[in-house]
């Protein structure tokens, strides 16, 4: 764990709102049955008759199916899901609450409040997800000439680090990496890590964090 004795600038910032992304709300049941099936049925290549047929249902029966129009009994969603040959689970996971997906439009991300904010480091969140195992958090890190001493970061899981542009030297532990363009390193985040030099700007990278936790806030003070 990161001490609370470092100078001006390592407080944590309040989120920007908006900064993330919001996931679609989740499906019911019927509807995620309907979804799944009719889209597998339209990439098996069968006719609602033949599903039907293969299921042992009316075609009526079906077509109430995928249309979300009625609940289909247990031994029905079996024979679906052996007739269009996926696992049962596949016709249920639209109703997940956790299921997500975030789509960052080229020069749309949401800018994002971190700990560094104040120092001239600019932080654009490209998605999170965030499952019951754990958190999945990508971001877009700029800094430029104007951009103040580095704070380093500690945190739980693993994170990877990809330069798109300029060239910096990055620290992990008691290793200083020169890192340019392309460049790309993995860690175990539980390491004291974070940019320690500007050698060309301006420096952009992508941030992708890994965790089994769930942190408010992997690039703040755990």
């Amino acid at each position: 764990m990161v001490e609370n004795n470092e100078p001006p600038g390592h407080e944590l910032s309040p989120q920007v709102e908006g900064g993330r992304p919001m996931s679609p709300p989740p499906k019911s049941l019927e509807q995620s049955i309907a979804e799944t099936t009719r889209q597998m049925r339209h990439a098996r290549g069968f006719t609602l008759s033949e599903l039907a047929s293969r299921v042992g249902v009316s075609r009526q029966m079906l077509s109430k199916i995928e249309n979300a129009q009625t609940s289909a009994s247990l031994a029905t969603v079996d024979a679906l899901a052996k007739a269009l040959d996926i696992p049962v689970t596949s016709l249920f996971r639209a109703a997940d609450y956790e299921t997500q997906v975030v789509f960052s439009k080229a020069g749309q991300a949401p800018e994002t409040v971190r700990r560094a904010s104040n120092l001239g480091h600019r932080y654009q969140l490209l998605g999170q997800v965030i499952r019951h195992h754990g958190l999945f958090e990508s971001l877009l890190v700029t800094l430029t000439e104007e951009s103040q001493p580095f704070p380093l970061f500690q945190h739980m899981g693993s994170e990877f680090v990809y330069v798109v542009e300029g060239e910096m030297d990055y620290r992990h532990q008691e290793t200083t990496f020169r890192m340019e363009t392309g460049d790309g390193i993995l860690f175990d985040a539980e390491g004291i890590h974070g940019p320690a030099r500007i050698v060309q700007a301006p420096v952009r990278f992508l941030s992708v964090n890994v965790s089994e936790e769930r942190p408010s806030d992997p690039h703040g003070v755990d």
